[in-house]
């Protein structure tokens, strides 16, 4: 559902997204985002596959709803995305992508697509609803709730 207003999208801070990443189409690993801050279009922040939090950097372009950022390992870029749940009054944010693995990764060069989501509480009126959300807000959300990590 749409109000009519045009509602700017913006991403939390600070926030703990479960994230999920494929590359040439294989699922290859699972971890958490977190978003420490965005002051001045800038993310900083951590990501997490294997245990070790290693930092991220990054640019949030709150007018396009595009992120962009870097760990050590890869670069992600990807856009933002909302689901209104009305019945349970929670709002899932969906960031979606692709990637590329830099060195010293040993895939540097390989392409990959990657989704992270978060939820906060639904106050006021839904952006936007819809019968079910994206696959992505089931896959990553077990990552919130610690049931795979």
């Amino acid at each position: 559902m749409n109000t009519g207003q045009e509602i700017p999208l913006s991403i939390p801070f600070p926030s703990r997204w479960g994230i999920h990443a494929a590359i040439g189409g294989r699922p290859i690993i699972w971890g958490i985002l977190i978003i420490n801050s965005i002051t001045n279009n800038r993310v900083s922040g951590t990501i997490n596959f294997r245990g070790t939090a290693i930092p991220i950097r990054g640019y949030w372009n709150e007018n396009t709803n595009q992120i962009r950022f870097d760990s050590p390992y890869a670069t992600f870029t990807g856009h933002l995305y909302i689901f209104d749940d009305v019945t349970i009054k929670i709002r899932h944010l969906i960031l979606s992508g692709q990637l590329i693995m830099n060195p010293p990764s040993l895939q540097t060069g390989e392409h990959g697509s990657w989704i992270a989501t978060t939820e906060t509480n639904l106050i006021g009126s839904p952006i936007k609803s819809e019968s079910l959300p994206p696959a992505g807000v089931f896959l990553t959300s077990d990552l919130l709730y610690g049931s795979r990590y």
